[in-house]
C-alpha cells in the first residue's frame, strides 16, 4: 500500500498521536445501546501474499490454497480483490467454502472501482446491483462493505455522494474511506459529510498512515469502528502507533462501541503477519479478549508470548 508513504528518515518527523474524539463521536458512543461485549476483528487485505509461504504458510503452498491457508490466522480480510473485478456468485460461494473451517471469518469486500473510481457513483446502479448480488453468496460469512472514494473524489461532488448513499442496501453495514484533503481541511464540508453519514447508518473509514495524518479522523457516525492502519516494515512507531489505538478503543469500548475492524496494511506486506499479531496480542491482554493470531512455523505460540 502506497497512500500516505514517507521515507523512513521521515518517520521521526511524524506527529503520530491520535487526535481528539470529535463531538460526533462522542454522541454517537453516548447512543449506543451495546448488547454484549465488544466485537473484534483483525486481518488484512490480501490472502495472496507469496510473501507469507515459510512465515505463516506452508513452504510450497500453491497459490490456489492461499486463502485455505489464510483462514487458519485471522479472522476477517478485507477483500480489495472485489475492486477490480465484480465477481459472481459461484466465485464468491467458493471462497465462502474455504473459510467454513474458521466459524468467525468474515469477508469485507470493497466495492468496485467501475463504481467509485471510473463512474465516480453516477450511472452506477447497474454494476452495483451486480456487485450486492454476488456478494450475497458470501451468506454469514459476509462483513462490512468498504466504499473506499479516489483521492481526487472532491467534497463538490457531495450531491453524488449522497444519491448514491442514499439508495444502497440497509441490510449490510458500509464504510466510507474519504481521502481528499477538502474533506478534512474546511470545516463546513467536515461536519456535511460526517452528519451525513450518521443521518444514513454509514459509517467512516479512518486510516492511519504516516503521510496522511488529516484522514485519521477518529469521526464514529456508528458505534463501529473500520480501521485500516499502514505500518512502516516494523518500525519501532507502528508498535507505539498500536499500542494508543489499543488503548483509543478501550475508552470507545467502555463508552459503548460496538465492533472493530482492524486491517493491517504495510508497505511490504511481508511484515503484516507480525504486526497483526502484535495488534492481536494486545486486544487479548488489555481487552480481555480471546482474538485468534497467526500461527508463524518453527513457532508454537505467536511471536509476543
Amino acid at each position: 500500500m502506497e497512500f500516505g508513504r514517507v521515507a523512513p528518515e521521515e518517520l521521526a518527523l511524524v506527529d503520530f498521536s491520535l487526535p481528539a474524539d470529535p463531538q460526533i463521536t462522542i454522541d454517537t458512543l453516548a447512543a449506543s445501546n451495546r448488547q454484549g461485549g465488544l466485537q473484534v476483528h483483525v486481518g488484512c487485505a490480501k490472502w495472496g501474499r507469496k510473501e507469507w509461504v515459510g512465515k505463516i504458510y506452508p513452504s510450497k503452498t500453491k497459490d490456489a490454497n492461499f486463502l485455505d491457508e489464510y483462514v487458519k490466522h485471522f479472522d476477517c480480510i478485507e477483500l480489495n480483490a472485489t475492486f477490480y473485478q465484480v465477481y459472481g456468485a459461484e466465485t464468491i460461494a467458493k471462497w465462502r467454502d474455504k473459510a467454513a473451517i474458521n466459524p468467525d471469518f468474515r469477508f469485507c469486500p470493497k466495492f468496485s472501482q467501475s463504481i467509485s473510481h471510473i463512474r465516480r457513483l453516477k450511472n452506477a446502479e447497474e454494476i452495483t446491483t451486480s456487485f450486492y448480488e454476488g456478494i450475497t453468496a458470501f451468506g454469514d460469512k459476509l462483513g462490512p462493505l468498504f466504499l473506499q472514494l479516489s483521492d481526487n473524489f472532491t467534497p463538490k461532488s457531495f450531491s453524488e455522494l449522497k444519491a448514491y448513499l442514499e439508495h444502497l442496501p440497509t441490510d449490510v453495514p458500509v464504510f466510507v474511506e474519504l481521502r481528499h484533503k477538502e474533506w478534512f481541511a474546511v470545516p463546513e464540508n467536515n461536519e456535511k459529510v460526517f452528519n451525513l453519514f450518521k443521518q444514513l447508518n454509514i459509517g467512516a473509514v479512518i486510516t492511519d498512515a504516516s503521510g496522511r495524518r488529516d484522514c485519521v479522523h477518529m469521526h464514529l457516525p456508528t458505534p463501529h469502528a473500520f480501521i485500516r492502519f499502514v505500518g512502516n516494515s516494523l518500525d519501532r512507531t507502528d508498535y507505539l502507533r498500536v499500542d494508543e489505538w489499543i488503548d483509543r478503543i478501550k475508552k470507545w469500548a467502555d463508552k459503548g462501541l460496538q465492533s472493530v475492524w482492524f486491517f493491517m496494511h504495510q508497505h511490504d506486506e511481508r511484515y503484516s503477519p507480525e504486526l497483526s499479531d502484535y495488534v492481536s496480542d494486545q486486544f487479548n491482554k488489555k481487552l480481555g479478549l480471546n482474538l485468534m493470531r497467526p500461527k508463524f512455523i518453527g513457532k508454537e505460540k505467536g511471536l509476543f508470548d
